[in-house]
């Protein structure tokens, strides 16, 4: 298993290249109709929102006790899943 140190930076770094994807997508959805564009960026609302919550449970990992740490790791674990499924999900409706 990798330290604690190591798995936040791992996460941290995940994110970061989440929210460099969801930039590029994004630039991507403005050259869409102006309909399916309000979707779009719906969606892409709701993705940045996933990503927030990320980053709020990346803190509360950092600050976490031994006691709860590998309680807050699954949970980590949880909503990387979650917006990897978001994220490509998305990715594979926006043409």
């Amino acid at each position: 298993m990798l330290s604690r140190e190591e798995y936040t930076a791992k996460i941290k770094q995940q994110l970061d290249e989440f929210n460099t994807k969801v930039d590029e997508l994004q630039a991507r959805t403005q050259e869409t109709k102006a309909d399916a564009r309000e979707k779009y960026e719906a969606e892409m609302a709701k993705l940045r929102h996933q990503s927030e919550l990320a980053v709020a449970k990346l803190d509360e990992l950092k600050a976490a006790g031994e006691d709860s740490w590998e309680k807050l790791v699954a949970e980590m674990e949880k909503i990387r899943d979650a917006i990897v499924h978001s994220f490509s999900y998305f990715k594979s409706q926006v043409k």
